[in-house]
């Protein structure tokens, strides 16, 4: 049963038509990711769906009584924090025994007062308390625009885990691909007007359009499409980006067998070595004060040539005060100690998360901007013009030619990164780069840093991101020291989480451990026992899947064998459909055993 349907449902802003005559539903613990170019109508959709915007044609039909709960890109708070959050409960402080309101308290509103007034808070905490009054209250469904916004890492991790568990329909629009495929079990694509639907999360999804390439290019195109490069990515990454179901990697297998790996790191780390020289930046003992807090505490490190490190920590740590002093660039309050060496062949581009660079000249032109650096730019082996590097970044035909004060905010940041680029620095030290892009212009950026040679330090909220463009992470965890860390991303939350449960006197879960990897908890032999049922279950689920696949085959034969057969074909036609409906159910089977061995 739907919760919210639109029957063909049409919407326009002037003469630009973002949905046009599209009909769609939201069934009861459905969990959709919604993705698709900036401006294409993906807030729109939402707006519908949640009520806060009616079509100009067609109609919505929600369930009686449905409980909603929608967080747009921009909240209009006010109030006092717990008064926003728990509602009525707060103040006769009967949220407290609650243990959906108390988990939302602990993970989002820690370090924020719930006396404080919203309106003096930060960017970061406001969503969190935007968050926490949809989390904290029975829903049937929710409906996030942008919900990783000005989320830190282990913020995201949290919000991804519990939207997953949580029972109710979720809608949500986001760039945060990891996002995507950790909450969502099919994706709509909104395009043209048109809205298109995927079962599974990001990767099907990438998997989806790759296949669809796949039938309608040549071999050579093939190769050298950004979704089956992406999907290669996927399949060849860390676990981090989870199990795949074995009937759905043989049809990957086939698409990604000849794609070359994303990087050529020898061939990157020889280039970037030839252009840097063995010395980029050297830290030893150095200690960094701003405004008399301690942020990083005799911390030695060297950046090498063709380095690629990403950078996380919970924010407030010092990330983009680290950027700063690898960049040489210094500020009022902010004091250095120690020894900082930087090579004499280091040219830095520092993308910072400001824009104001923009500001001062609004009526230039967007090529006007880029052309004024350079004409032309060297990616690894490829020689782009400043008009084809626009192009790859989105700005098509006349929109070259529109001035820098009319730009959006993602296409401003997209100028920005442009800029950097084709000034051609060794060093690059990008902060939040994924801030405004929508998915289309993040990969089309990861495959441009795929073939940089130089040495890449990223400061990024986007966990998919962090681990498609960087070969190591560090972690600054407010104590003024720098981890490296053996576990990447995982690593950096499975101690975040331990240290959690230690301050708090209780056990951490299996699998945290001390930051960088470390030792595991034992699983308890009730646990462990049954985790062998359920991986025995899951091989006995995929022979069956694999016996029902040969039999779909041989029905397909059958069928095409007795094309002239009215009476064959029937008969044919309706074991086949008897046979997709269980090797369906065997399907759903395997995902759903498949992720109680994730959790």
């Amino acid at each position: 049963m739907n919760l919210v349907s639109l029957e063909r449902a049409a919407k326009a802003y002037g003469p630009r038509v973002l949905l046009d005559g599209v009909s769609l539903g939201v069934g009861e613990r459905d969990r959709v990711g919604v993705v698709g170019r900036n401006g294409a109508g993906k807030s729109t959709l939402l707006a519908l769906l949640a009520g806060a915007a009616e079509p100009d044609s067609g109609r919505i039909a929600r369930s009686s009584g449905l409980r909603a709960g929608y967080l747009p890109q921009d909240d209009e708070l006010s109030g006092r924090v717990g008064q926003i959050a728990f509602g009525d409960r707060y103040g006769g402080r009967a949220w407290e025994r609650e243990p959906r309101a108390r988990s939302v308290a602990s993970e989002l509103l820690s370090g924020i007062s719930l006396e404080a007034d919203v309106g003096r808070l930060s960017g970061g905490e406001r969503r969190r308390v935007a968050l926490a009054a949809l989390l904290a209250a029975e829903r049937d469904i929710l409906l996030f625009d942008e919900p990783t916004n000005h989320l830190d890492l282990d913020a995201i991790d949290w919000l991804g885990r519990q939207l997953r568990d949580s029972g109710c329909a979720v809608v949500v629009v986001s760039h945060d691909r990891w996002l995507l495929d950790t909450v969502c079990d099919q994706i709509w694509e909104v395009a043209g007007g048109q809205v298109h639907q995927t079962e599974g999360g990001y990767s099907a999804y990438v998997l989806a359009q790759a296949e669809r390439q796949a039938a309608a290019e040549a071999d050579q195109q093939r190769r050298r499409s950004l979704a089956r490069k992406e999907l290669a990515w996927l399949r060849r990454g860390p676990q981090a980006r989870g199990t795949k179901p074995k009937f759905r990697v043989q049809a990957a297998n086939a698409l990604i067998a000849a794609e070359p790996p994303s990087r050529d790191g020898a061939e990157l780390t020889r280039m970037a070595t030839a252009r840097l020289g063995k010395t980029v930046v050297e830290l030893e003992d150095v200690t960094l004060t701003v405004g008399g807090r301690v942020l990083l505490d005799r911390v030695t490190w060297r950046l090498g040539p063709g380095d690629r490190v990403g950078i996380v920590g919970v924010n407030g740590a010092g990330k983009t005060s680290l950027l700063r002093l690898l960049a040489g660039e210094t500020s009022d309050g902010v004091t250095v100690s120690g020894h900082v060496v930087r090579g004499k062949t280091v040219r830095v581009g520092h993308l910072s998360q400001e824009l104001s660079e923009l500001s001062a000249t609004p009526d230039k032109r967007v090529r006007e901007a880029v052309e004024e650096i350079r004409l032309r730019i060297q990616v690894g082996k490829r020689e782009l013009s400043a008009g084809q590097l626009l192009d790859r970044l989105g700005f098509h035909g006349d929109r070259q030619w529109t001035p820098l004060g009319d730009l959006s905010g993602g296409e401003r940041r997209r100028l920005q990164m442009l800029r950097l680029l084709i000034n051609e620095p060794n060093m690059l030290l990008l902060d939040e780069p994924a801030n405004d892009l929508d998915i289309e212009m993040l990969t089309e950026f990861e495959d441009l840093l795929d073939g940089w040679p130089g040495t890449l330090v990223v400061v990024s909220h986007d966990r998919y991101f962090l681990e498609r463009v960087t070969d190591h992470m560090a972690a600054l965890l407010g104590d003024g020291k720098l981890a490296f860390l053996s576990g990447g991303v995982d690593g950096y939350l499975e101690g975040v989480r331990a240290g959690r449960a230690a301050a708090a006197g209780t056990r951490p879960g299996p699998g945290a451990g001390a930051v960088g990897g470390a030792v595991s908890a034992a699983k308890p032999v009730s646990a462990a026992a049954a985790e062998r049922a359920a991986r025995k279950e899951l091989q006995r689920l995929e022979r069956q899947i694999d016996r029902a696949a040969d039999r779909e085959a041989a029905l397909t034969g059958e069928l095409a064998a007795n094309a002239a057969d009215y009476e064959k074909l029937t008969e044919l036609g309706a074991q086949l459909r008897v046979l997709q409906a269980e090797k369906a159910g065997l399907e759903e089977r395997w995902l759903e055993v498949a992720s109680s061995l994730q959790t």
